[in-house]
Formats: C-alpha cells, sequence, structure tokens
C-alpha cells in the first residue's frame, strides 16, 4: 500500500487525543491527506458498537467483548482504513489492535495470542507503519481522568490492578516489535511529546 498507517496506543488519560490532534495538524501543513479515526467508532455500526462495548449496562462476557471490539476493528479497516491507505493517504488513528491484545488480553485475561490473532483475521493481518505508545504510569493517569471527566467508561472504572496490567502488557509489546513502536513517556510536556512524534513520523514520510 502506498499510504501510512499510525496508531497511537496508551492507558486512558495519557493524551494520545491531544497528542493525535497535533500531529494531525502537523502532516496537514505539510500537504499530507490524513483520514482521522478511532477504535472503537470509527464508522457507523462502529459507533453503535462503542455504545455497547463501553457504556451498556450490565456484565458482558470477556469473549463478548473481545468479539466486539473484533468486529468493530474489521468494519473499521475494511471500509475506512484500507481504501485510504491504497489512496496513498496518511491514516492516523486512535486505538487499534494493540489495545485489545492489552485490555482484554492482558487485562481481561483471555491471552494475548488468542485475541491477537483474532484482531488479524478480522484485518486481514494489517498492521500499522508506527505505532506511538505513550506510556504513564496508572496512578498520575486516573488522576487526569479525574480531572478532565467525572464520569468513566467501563473500562476507565476498572480497578488500578486492571490499569497496571495493562500498562505492562503495552510494553511488553512495544519491546517485542522495537521497530513499529515509538515509546514516550507521557509525564513530559505537551510540546516536547510532539516534537519526539514528529521527528519519528518524518523519517517515515516519502
Amino acid at each position: 500500500m502506498a499510504g501510512l498507517f499510525i496508531t497511537f496506543e496508551g492507558g486512558d488519560g495519557s493524551g494520545k487525543s491531544t497528542q493525535l490532534r497535533m500531529l494531525v495538524e502537523w502532516l496537514e501543513a505539510q500537504g499530507k491527506t490524513v483520514l482521522v479515526s478511532r477504535e472503537p467508532g470509527g464508522t457507523e455500526l462502529g459507533h453503535e458498537l462503542r455504545e455497547l462495548v463501553l457504556h451498556r449496562r450490565g456484565e458482558m462476557a470477556p469473549r463478548t467483548e473481545a468479539l466486539l471490539y473484533a468486529a468493530d476493528r474489521a468494519q473499521n479497516i475494511a471500509t475506512k482504513v484500507r481504501p485510504a491507505l491504497e489512496r496513498g493517504e496518511v491514516v492516523v488513528q486512535d486505538r487499534y489492535l494493540d489495545s485489545s491484545v492489552a485490555y482484554q488480553g492482558a487485562g481481561r485475561v483471555l491471552g494475548r495470542d488468542e485475541v491477537r490473532e483474532l484482531s488479524l483475521w478480522a484485518t486481514e493481518g494489517l498492521l500499522p507503519d508506527l505505532t506511538i505508545l505513550l506510556d504513564l504510569h496508572e496512578g498520575l493517569a486516573k488522576d487526569r481522568l479525574a480531572e478532565s471527566r467525572p464520569l468513566y467508561d467501563r473500562l476507565e472504572a476498572e480497578a488500578a490492578e486492571f490499569h497496571a496490567k495493562v500498562r505492562e502488557a503495552y510494553l511488553e509489546l512495544a519491546a517485542a516489535e522495537p521497530s513499529r513502536f515509538l515509546v514516550i513517556d507521557a509525564s513530559d510536556s505537551v510540546e516536547a511529546i510532539a516534537a519526539a512524534i514528529r521527528a519519528r513520523v518524518g523519517q517515515l514520510l516519502p
């Protein structure tokens, strides 16, 4: 594919939304055509799935949760991301399959390999060219969330132990694929983080 696929990962409260917006603005200033997406919820169907997986009241079995995320991912890649990449665009996305491996595979203890294989099947094996991991201690992330909004979704409301497992899983994923991941200390200043991201992305641009 001629395009460039960049994903942002990290725990809730790590600053993904801010950094994604700043990167998109920089890319567009470079004259690039950018598609912005997110998971879950990057498509019309995905928006409905997002409401189910994040805001539905009542118990949800871990495998059900993982399958809903995979369904959202399959729709997003098939109808939005892959066509944009084939057009030569830059796709910048908030979360991708590494989120499922960390949250459902490690946090929900479903098995990371199984969750990863499910996502690869759903997306026909598509991996990002670059995954930016904003790493932040779960305690600081929780404080940031409390300051920014009073209401949490189902995953944000999980206990500290859950979020510690998620963070550990992310760091292990990054260590296993160092060429794909850029790991950044999310406690650094917004501008310093943005500069580090631009430097790495600039190396990938044609």
